[in-house]
């Protein structure tokens, strides 16, 4: 068997730093060919805890080490390039904080894509991510949906359609060859994966992605958090269309359909700054519209009818990969399909702003999603260490609920019935998004 190093990059995570290194030490491949590099930026005591865990495994005679860097230059790209220097073998898996791989999680990957003659061009493998706390709330079903058709339908058309896809950070495994012919992991963009993927594939690398192949995560408790995990996504993938696009589409190799399709790929967050924009002309629109114009009347009305299936469009993404995954109990999941949209909806104030400051390639400054190891409907959040920031973005959202409404009575008033169904949508979602993140942060400063 080939010498695996496992890169675990972590930053303040006391509560699940210990869980994350005893799921990767108990990993089934042989001890003396598994090499894990903590690459620790932490700034609390979480430093303490990792020394003291890395010190166990080393006198259980694990091949285990500890960096610490107590400057976060590139921040997740520079603690990963830091560790380049001292990796060991031609292969690297990479795993977040809040992942726990399965035993055999490595031996499946590494046989079924790297150990034969014809891998030699394979520079990295994609696993799809699992849920350790799917039905802790209604947050979390959501995020279990939208991850299960991110990876079940969008990753798997673009691995079969051999179209350029994109590494998703964690629970994969690179070729230390690939990364070091694509220049290394840089960390001008937050989305140093999605980057470094690209990179690869221009270079001639190819990316494989496995659905049967599965790495559990906890997903975020905290809208706040997930809405920081969101912006740092959103913000990245537009850093790197700036950076990347230009030299996708003088590729002499790809084809006119894969750069289109690596176009919408990573400009994909500017449909939430569009419908944004969309949403707060409708009033200006409907109240200035010369009443005696019939066919600017239509016009309207046709836009946003346009609008309102379009926005219901990815619900038909997410439903097959419920279906795929759950086959006899799909139909009972339907609820939380539709709800998705309205969620998305009222996502689109934060990503919006993520977006904008990705085309002005405003600042690359990351602030990371805490963990609280969180698994069981009993477990709480509110009263850990880590304090999640009131979000102002929290009133900017309630007020879009009530610009929502003012339009819905416009639109009912002025007979613009084909666009209720998109306002109402929009209204909801701002309403849950900004309302969940106040309550939230009530209930964490009350604790």
């Amino acid at each position: 068997m080939p010498v695996v190093t496992v890169q675990l990059p972590v930053y303040n995570e006391r509560y699940v730093a210990q869980r994350l290194i005893d799921s990767v030490c108990h990993l089934d491949y042989p001890t003396d060919r598994l090499f894990v590099q903590v690459l620790d930026d932490s700034t609390d005591d979480t430093k303490e805890l990792l020394e003291n865990i890395v010190a166990e495994y080393q006198a259980k005679g694990h091949w285990i080490t500890y960096i610490h860097r107590t400057v976060r230059t590139g921040f997740k790209a520079g603690a990963l390039q830091n560790g380049m220097a001292t990796v060991e073998g031609e292969f690297i898996a990479i795993f977040d904080a809040d992942f726990v791989p399965e035993p055999n999680w490595l031996k499946d990957t590494l046989s079924h894509y790297f150990i034969h003659p014809q891998a030699e061009q394979i520079g990295v493998v994609q696993t799809r991510w699992g849920h350790l706390n799917p039905e802790y709330s209604l947050l979390t079903k959501l995020q279990a949906t939208c991850l299960d058709g991110h990876f079940i339908v969008e990753q798997r058309s673009r691995a079969v359609n051999q179209w350029l896809l994109n590494f998703n950070g964690t629970a994969g495994i690179w070729r230390k060859k690939a990364i070091e012919e694509s220049g290394g992991w840089q960390g001008d963009t937050l989305a140093e994966d999605t980057d470094l993927s690209y990179r690869a594939q221009l270079k001639g690398w190819r990316i494989i992605f496995d659905s049967t192949i599965v790495a559990p995560a906890e997903l975020p408790v905290a809208v706040a958090a997930f809405k920081v995990q969101q912006f740092r996504w959103a913000k990245g993938t537009i850093q790197c269309a700036r950076k990347l696009l230009p030299q996708v589409w003088h590729h002499p190799y790809l084809t006119w359909l894969a750069k289109g399709q690596a176009t919408i790929h990573l400009t994909g967050y500017m449909t939430q700054l569009c419908a944004l924009i969309a949403l707060l002309m409708s009033i200006p629109t409907m109240v200035l519209l010369p009443q005696d114009t019939h066919s600017l009347k239509e016009s309207v009305i046709g836009f946003w009818g346009f609008l309102t299936p379009a926005a219901f469009g990815p619900s038909i993404l997410y439903l097959a990969a419920q279906r795929e995954l759950y086959p006899k109990s799909w139909w009972g999941r339907l609820d939380r399909v539709m709800l998705l949209s309205l969620f998305g909806t009222g996502l689109s104030l934060n990503n919006s702003r993520a977006v904008m400051e990705g085309l002005l390639n405003y600042g690359v400054n990351f602030r990371r999603t805490p963990k609280f190891n969180i698994q069981r409907h009993t477990d709480r959040w509110q009263d850990k260490h880590y304090k999640i920031p009131f979000d102002p973005m929290a009133l900017g959202e309630l007020a879009l609920c009530l610009y929502g409404l003012v339009a819905l009575f416009i639109a009912w008033r002025e007979s613009f019935y084909t666009s209720l169904p998109y306002l109402v949508m929009y209204t909801l979602g701002y309403a849950y998004v900004g309302g969940l993140t106040l309550w939230q942060s009530w209930e964490q400063r009350r604790n």
